[in-house]
């Protein structure tokens, strides 16, 4: 199977800058999509910042001119850069990731989540 695990959140204030980490480990195949959701008290989970199967990226709409998501393949990392942080950025922040490993019979489709990082924007 494939894990993932966030590290970087924490307590930041209104206008300031964070970076979250993602890192994905296993028996891996291919990493074909590897991006953040979020999801904060009472509401659904939404898109941050993705790249998808073709190597684009996709920004959720009420972050995507503040943030940016970096990838390194030769390490299956994944760095969400967020600037100017509003109160209502505050949430957990999920890794996601999908592609294919490997077992013996070959390679197979997964799809995982990290246990997710808290971010906090308050004063």
């Amino acid at each position: 199977q494939v894990y993932l695990v966030e590290s970087g959140g924490g307590l930041v204030q209104p206008g300031g800058s964070l970076r979250l980490s993602c890192a994905a480990s296993g028996s891996i195949f291919s990493l074909d999509t590897m991006g953040w959701y979020r999801q904060a008290p009472g509401k659904q989970r939404e898109l941050v910042a993705t790249f998808t199967a073709g190597g684009r990226t996709t920004y959720g709409d009420s972050v995507k001119e503040r943030v940016v998501i970096i990838r390194n393949k030769s390490t299956d990392t994944a760095w969400l850069q967020m600037n100017a942080l509003k109160p209502e950025d505050t949430a957990v922040y999920y890794c996601h990731a999908s592609g294919y490993y490997t077992d013996s019979h070959g390679p197979k489709s997964f799809e995982s989540w990290g246990q997710g990082t808290q971010v906090t924007v308050s004063s």
